[in-house]
């Protein structure tokens, strides 16, 4: 019988789905060339999905709180709701102008993060600090990148970051597949 840690698949199930898991990562590795051709529209698209899901969590948490009133809170929740819905109307209305302002956000928190990387890439030098420390520079530097460039680079960035994210995370279900059929062949 397969071993099986906790948080772990059974090994045969790797074995079993090995050609799976390496179909998956062609898909998505093609999906975000796709979305790398044109990271505009994908932009676009990307702003008016998390447009909907916003509207639909707003117009959810508000029908909640009509629903149950004698909840606690009712006000608060009805305020949440409205800005939520707002938020996800002006994504779907008009998500060039809202991917702009996702874009300047998306570069503060570039920069934020570089920037607490730093921090503890120093406190924690002996454990890899050099990597983070780079990991943090090459944050800020994006997110400098990115405000050098804005408004414009609100057409593509949030497109770019898709693709990309799209492309890494199916190489490693190539390369995950890869392993498992290794694993498969007899010794």
């Amino acid at each position: 019988m397969a071993h099986t840690d906790a948080g772990r698949r059974p090994a045969g199930a790797w074995r079993a789905s090995w050609w799976q898991s390496a179909l998956l990562g062609i898909v998505l590795v093609f999906i975000g060339l796709l979305v790398l051709r044109d990271a505009t529209a994908a932009t676009v698209v990307s702003a008016i999905v998390f447009g909907l899901a916003l509207l639909s969590a707003g117009f959810a948490e508000i029908v909640q709180a009509f629903g149950s009133p004698h909840w606690s809170g009712v006000i608060w929740r009805l305020l949440v709701g409205v800005l939520y819905a707002i938020g996800g109307g002006a994504l779907v209305a008009d998500p060039l102008a809202a991917s702009s302002v996702l874009t300047l956000a998306f570069a503060a928190a570039l920069i934020a993060s570089g920037t607490v990387r730093l921090f503890l890439a120093v406190a924690h030098w002996r454990r890899l600090g050099w990597l983070l420390f780079a990991s943090g520079m090459i944050g800020i530097l994006g997110g400098l990148v990115i405000l050098l460039k804005w408004p414009l680079s609100g057409l593509w960035v949030l497109g770019l970051a898709v693709g990309i994210d799209l492309i890494l995370h199916g190489i490693w279900w190539i390369a995950s597949s890869w392993t498992a059929r290794e694993e498969q062949q007899p010794e």
